[in-house]
């Protein structure tokens, strides 16, 4: 009878080690699609703000070039 038990014993424990493995996976894929999410947010505001800047340095050249223009 002792085997029978200390087997059930270990099962019970494998299968909660399952279980615990099973939820903190659970919380990790969550997390990771929360994580996902934020880094798109922050792509599409980084792409956003590079055309700012390029739209910036195009009017920039174009006040350039009026004051050279001006100047000659």
């Amino acid at each position: 009878m002792q085997s029978i038990e200390l087997l059930s014993q270990k099962v019970s424990e494998l299968l909660q080690k399952l279980y615990d493995l099973k939820s903190e996976n659970e919380v990790l894929r969550t997390e990771l699609v929360s994580l996902k999410a934020q880094q798109e947010v922050k792509d599409q505001e980084i792409e956003k703000l590079t055309q700012l800047n390029t739209q910036k340095d195009q009017e920039i050249e174009e006040i350039v070039s009026k004051i050279e223009s001006m100047l000659s």
